[in-house]
């Protein structure tokens, strides 16, 4: 199902790295996800988030999503996609929070924000999830943590969907790759791909 305009317009004036086709692929991929709790680890200023949180109302699901907001690697002064107008005069740091404030109002009914690390995140979570959208950190230590931790919760026939997936390394990190191969050897099955985001099925228990 297209996204309708007046979400797409939302989407579009917000600051992300989602380009649209994969993200009108992660809207109708969510509409198909069963309701209950879904988590997206890594918020950025929520332009993904709009569009999780906009099927989750339409499904009657729970969207939780998980960014300490002072970005990623990437995102820090010096990397390719730091943006210096995002940076706190108080502290210094990269924070998102602010920019990420307005999304989080508009989906007040149906969403909530942890700010923290998927470090402190994983020690208390345990609730069980329908579907997981990572898209967080992508080094290789953080990736594969963010999987381990929180793909276990995911329940039988549950939606795992990995966003900037490059088999060649001349296309982008191979983190979020190694997440896919992590989740095939584990028994998941991966049923879609659209561009470098990754549709894969929880195993049977």
């Amino acid at each position: 199902m297209p996204v309708p305009p007046d979400l797409a317009e939302t989407v579009a004036a917000t600051t992300g790295f989602m380009p649209v086709d994969e993200g009108d692929a992660l809207y109708d991929v969510a509409l198909g996800a069963r309701p209950g709790t879904w988590l997206e680890i890594g918020t950025y200023c929520g332009k993904s988030t709009l569009l999780l949180g906009a099927a989750a109302r339409s499904r009657d699901a729970r969207l939780v999503t998980v960014d300490h907001h002072h970005g990623s690697e990437e995102n820090q002064p010096g990397w390719e996609w730091h943006d210096s107008t995002m940076v706190d005069p108080r502290s210094g740091l990269l924070d998102t929070l602010p920019h990420f404030r307005p999304v989080l109002d508009a989906l007040a009914d149906v969403c909530s924000a942890v700010v923290a690390r998927t470090e402190v995140v994983a020690a208390w979570w345990n609730s069980p999830i329908e579907l997981l959208f990572l898209d967080g950190n992508h080094t290789e230590k953080t990736a594969q943590h963010d999987y381990r931790a929180f793909a276990k919760h995911l329940v039988p026939g549950g939606l795992l969907l990995v966003h900037d997936v490059f088999p060649d390394p001349a296309d982008g990190g191979q983190a979020p790759w190694h997440v896919v191969q992590a989740a095939l050897a584990d028994g998941f099955t991966e049923t879609a791909q659209h561009g470098s985001l990754r549709v894969l099925t929880a195993p049977d228990a």
